[in-house]
């Protein structure tokens, strides 16, 4: 199976945001090329949400580039084999820590936004650390930190506000 067709799975089993969930569909169709950077009509990514239960917390990126507080994610590389582990990679890459789990559900979230080098279309999945995780920061990162739940509104624009709202739902904390 190829990450295309992961991804059109996987976004066929998504029961949330219908209308966006389509878009993505759509997307896909129309372009054999849709879920990698060179397609400039936009391309699917994944991103996970570091997320620690049991202090209430999740560790945001302040990007490089964008120079806005994030999740963990990016584009899709040609050696993942699904989109769950292109958003666990990207989640480790970019956070340093070793042993990071996607919580289980598939995807949390969806969420569509334009970036410098065109529209992403990305699908958010909750990356739970593991007790005593240690962060790293990498050459994509300004700053790595750990915010309270209730902080991240306070740092972070809207999408996150709601990966993070999506995330706390989905694992009841």
């Amino acid at each position: 199976m190829t990450l295309h067709d992961d991804a059109v799975l996987v976004l066929k089993g998504y029961e949330d945001q219908s209308d966006l969930r389509q878009t993505y569909l759509d997307h896909l169709a129309a372009h054999p090329d849709g879920m990698w950077k060179a397609c400039t009509d936009g391309h699917i990514t994944a991103s996970g949400l570091v997320i620690d239960p049991e202090r209430g917390r999740v560790l945001l990126t302040l990007h490089r580039k964008l120079r806005m507080w994030l999740q963990m994610g990016g584009h899709c590389e040609p050696g993942d084999v699904s989109l769950e582990a292109a958003a666990l990679r990207e989640a480790t890459e970019e956070s340093g820590i070793t042993g990071l789990t996607l919580a289980p559900g598939g995807p949390v979230r969806l969420d569509r936004h334009h970036t410098p080098c065109a529209w992403h279309l990305d699908v958010q999945y909750a990356a739970l650390a593991p007790s005593g995780a240690v962060e790293a920061i990498s050459e994509e990162s300004l700053d790595l930190r750990w915010f309270p739940y209730d902080e991240v509104a306070d740092v972070a624009d809207t999408s996150v506000t709601r990966l993070v709202e999506a995330t706390r739902t989905r694992l009841g904390v």
